[in-house]
């Protein structure tokens, strides 16, 4: 025979009828599940398929326009006389500017 199930107004009935079923070991039982399911569904749900739901088109630099850092030894000697030249671009440019103040006091 089934078991009855007091239904009062609005279904209360059934409600009562769980939460006395979710007393004692079988409360435990069920916050012992919710304690170990819960952070596995939270990690399986941000954790899968992370690159389409969570990634911003072009955030990241491409490789191409990206600096390269030299290796070999011809690479760096050219890398350095770049930097040397630039730098002394920059001086020559700088006291030049230097000069035009000068002159225009």
């Amino acid at each position: 025979m089934l078991p009855r199930l007091a239904i009062g107004r609005k279904g209360r009935g059934v409600f009562k009828r769980i939460l006395y079923g979710l007393s004692g070991a079988n409360l435990e039982i069920f916050k012992f599940g919710m304690y170990i399911m819960f952070p596995i569904g939270w990690m399986y749900y941000f954790g899968t398929n992370l690159e389409s739901r969570f990634s911003v088109p072009d955030f990241w630099p491409a490789p191409e326009s990206t600096h390269k850092i030299p290796h070999e030894r011809e690479e760096l000697l050219a890398e350095l006389e770049r930097l040397k030249n630039q730098r002394l671009q920059r001086r020559a440019r700088r006291l030049e500017l230097e000069a035009q103040a000068k002159e225009d006091k």
